[in-house]
């Protein structure tokens, strides 16, 4: 876990906002999460001052704090945020459940957890399992027979699995009601709902 830096600031963005939502991602990681959603901002040419996004290096719960703050921040400079997603890992985390209960009581958030771990989204891309996971050291073993080069701060994550974003969807939507039915989240994720999302952002 890395210390938020200055960077993570948004008081000093000075863009100018497009006549569509405001959205705030906060991410677990400083560097895997906020690289794929910047690749995926570009790629679908929404601005920066429409989709703000941090990668904090903070345990689930801390993330929502650190989201219930740059909320406030800018709901004072008088431009709030229509939706706000808090991305992060279940892994071994003690206060996943904790963060998962804060952000059900929040009226304009939404969570976006990986179980075990943010890999299994990109894994999806290639290949549909439901196998499950003992921590994301396991995951990541997994990701790399079909990603060899995969390191978590590759600034190009999302272009090496552009192609494939549709597949990745489907098979988190599969994923996600094959666990409900067997009663389990080892492995899922909700970054499909973060995707259709953003890719939805411009439609009136």
């Amino acid at each position: 876990m890395g210390k938020r830096t200055q960077g993570n600031s948004l008081t000093r963005r000075q863009y100018v906002r497009e006549p569509y939502d405001k959205v705030l991602i906060v991410c677990e990681g400083e560097k895997t999460e906020p690289n794929y959603f910047k690749g995926l901002k570009n790629h679908l040419r929404l601005k920066t001052a429409n989709v703000a996004i941090v990668g904090e290096g903070a345990t689930p719960a801390k993330i929502v704090e650190r989201a219930k703050e740059l909320e406030k921040q800018e709901k004072e400079r008088g431009d709030p945020f229509d939706t706000i997603f808090c991305v992060f890992d279940k892994d071994r985390h003690t206060d996943y459940e904790k963060a998962l209960g804060q952000l059900k009581a929040r009226k304009n958030y939404e969570a976006i957890p990986s179980v075990p771990a943010f890999e299994y989204w990109l894994l999806l891309h290639f290949r549909y399992t439901t196998s499950p996971y003992q921590d994301a050291s396991e995951l990541v073993r997994d990701l790399k027979k079909h990603l060899p080069d995969y390191e978590k701060n590759d600034a190009t994550i999302f272009g090496k699995l552009q192609d494939k974003l549709e597949t990745a969807k489907e098979n988190a939507a599969r994923s996600l009601e094959d666990r409900s039915q067997a009663k389990t989240d080892n492995p899922s994720t909700k970054v499909h709902i973060l995707v259709e999302a953003l890719q939805g952002i411009k439609q009136p």
